[in-house]
C-alpha cells in the first residue's frame, strides 16, 4: 500500500512538471497542484493582460483553466498515457475583472479508455464564475516520453 501511495505521489508531481513545461503555460502565470487521485487545482491571477474589450477576463481564459483542471484531474488516474480532450462544455456564470482565480477539477467517471471530469472556477471572493464538463480519451502518447513528465535529470 505504501508503494502505491509513493507511486501516485510521483505521478502527481510528474503531471505538475508536465503542466509547468507546456509552452502555452509560459503565457499564463498559473500553477497546478494535484493532492489526490481525481482532483486537480490550478491557481491563476487575472490581470488586464487577459481582458476582452469590455474589461473582464476573456472566455479563452475560462476555457483554458476549466479544461486544464478537469484534464489533470482525469489524467491523475491514467499513469501510462496522455489524455486528449474530445469534448468540453462550459457555462459562464459571472465575469471576473481581476484577482486570484482557482480552477477546481474533479474526476467523475471512467478509468479505461474514456474519462469524464468537471471543473469550476472560483474568484477571490469565493464565488463561482464558471463551470465545465469534459470528456477525455487515452491517446497513444506515453506520458513517460514527454518532456517535463520525466524526473529532472541531475
Amino acid at each position: 500500500m505504501v508503494e502505491a501511495v509513493a507511486g501516485a505521489e510521483l505521478h502527481y508531481r510528474a503531471l505538475e512538471r508536465l503542466y509547468a513545461a507546456a509552452p502555452v503555460n509560459a503565457l499564463f502565470a498559473s500553477r497546478l497542484e494535484i493532492a489526490e487521485e481525481g482532483r486537480a487545482r490550478i491557481t491563476f491571477e487575472v490581470t488586464p493582460a487577459v481582458h476582452h474589450a469590455a474589461g473582464a477576463a476573456h472566455g479563452t481564459i475560462y476555457f483554458k483553466m476549466l479544461d486544464d483542471a478537469a484534464f489533470y484531474a482525469a489524467n491523475s488516474l491514467a499513469t501510462d498515457r496522455f489524455l486528449l480532450t474530445t469534448s468540453f462544455n462550459m457555462h459562464f456564470t459571472k465575469p471576473v475583472r481581476g484577482g486570484l482565480v482557482v480552477a477546481e477539477g474533479r474526476w467523475v467517471s471512467g478509468r479505461k479508455r474514456v474519462f469524464v471530469a468537471e471543473a469550476r472556477l472560483v474568484d477571490s471572493e469565493g464565488e463561482e464564475i464558471g463551470r465545465g464538463t469534459g470528456t477525455f480519451m487515452r491517446s497513444r502518447i506515453a506520458l513517460s516520453g514527454l518532456p517535463g513528465y520525466r524526473a529532472e535529470e541531475s
